[in-house]
């Protein structure tokens, strides 16, 4: 394991002491710093180590909300609702990834844009198993308190993250994973020298889509109530790229720091300029990739150190 993973692993360790520094408001936030990097990672898996532009993220997401929402409403334990949609996306997403990754650059970053509102529209109209565009109602948790609530979904939320870092390691290391970079580096090779380009990125595709869906049924408990402008908004396939932009593309580190990085930004600018909190924070992030294009990853002790010397 390089030292990169391991500071990834003590990164996130050192994530679960949040609770016994923060109350409720830090708990909010760290569950979404948690759901934040866990996108950001599913996405690298596709974006940064196949380079396919994949803006299905949102799709994954809602959809596993949903899965887990409407098995949460028919008395499914949490356990089981989000293990059902994790095993169903991944299903359903390495059979589309075959069909759809056989596109390429713009081309299938359209097709994969186009699967959340064609998800928003199933969900729109099956109104009697997801209440359509009025919402779902998820129950609460009984007998439970706000702070055992948010300290719940906390590590709910903590432990997919851990999961997804696992998985993040684990491909990167693995014959996937060095499939996915010479699919990178020159896909028609690839496939010339014997590669099954098909199956890697259909594999990835789905692995994405897999843990997405546990992010999405944790965040759908957590909050009781979804309905599809929430959950397959937009937002939940760009952020995850600007995240990994600003981390490092490549890097499950520098993804999960650029995880954490994003959402204090948003946090700051959200507080301090309400008004034009989405114009401040575009243009933050801009500034930081014009001075990082390659992400938080660039800035290690070594080359800092380096640099330093030739100063």
């Amino acid at each position: 394991m390089t030292r990169s993973n391991i500071a990834l692993l003590v990164l996130i360790a050192a994530v679960a002491a949040l609770p016994l520094f923060g109350g409720a408001y830090a708990l909010r936030l760290g569950t979404i710093a948690c759901l934040y990097a866990v996108l950001a990672l599913s996405w690298n898996v596709v974006g940064g180590l196949a380079g396919y532009p994949s803006f299905a993220t949102a799709a994954f997401f809602g959809y596993g909300a949903y899965a887990a929402g409407v098995l949460l409403g028919h008395g499914w334990p949490l356990w089981a609702a989000v293990a059902s949609a994790m095993l169903s996306a991944f299903v359903a997403a390495a059979a589309l990834g075959a069909v759809l990754l056989r596109l390429r650059g713009h081309y299938f970053a359209i097709a994969s844009l186009s699967l959340a509102e064609v998800l928003r529209e199933l969900v729109n109209n099956a109104t009697d198993l997801t209440g359509g565009g009025m919402g779902l109602n998820i129950p609460l948790a009984s007998g439970a308190g706000i702070m055992a609530e948010a300290t719940f979904f906390f590590f709910a939320m903590w432990g997919v993250l851990l999961a997804t870092a696992l998985m993040a390691i684990i491909v990167g290391g693995s014959k996937l994973g060095f499939a996915l970079a010479c699919i990178r580096q020159n896909e028609t090779a690839s496939s010339m020298v014997g590669l099954n380009t098909t199956l890697y990125k259909a594999a990835a595709f789905g692995l994405s889509a897999c843990f997405v869906s546990a992010a999405g049924g944790i965040y759908a408990a957590w909050v009781h109530y979804i309905d599809p402008s929430d959950v397959f908004d937009i937002l939940y396939s760009v952020k995850p790229i600007v995240m990994a932009l600003m981390g490092g593309l490549g890097s499950p580190l520098g993804v999960a720091c650029g995880a954490f990085l994003y959402l204090g930004l948003e946090e700051v600018v959200w507080r301090n300029y309400i008004q034009i909190h989405t114009g401040v924070l575009g243009l933050l992030i801009v500034l930081l990739l014009l001075f990082l294009p390659h992400g938080l990853s660039s800035l290690r002790p070594d080359r800092l150190w380096r640099r330093a010397k030739h100063v």
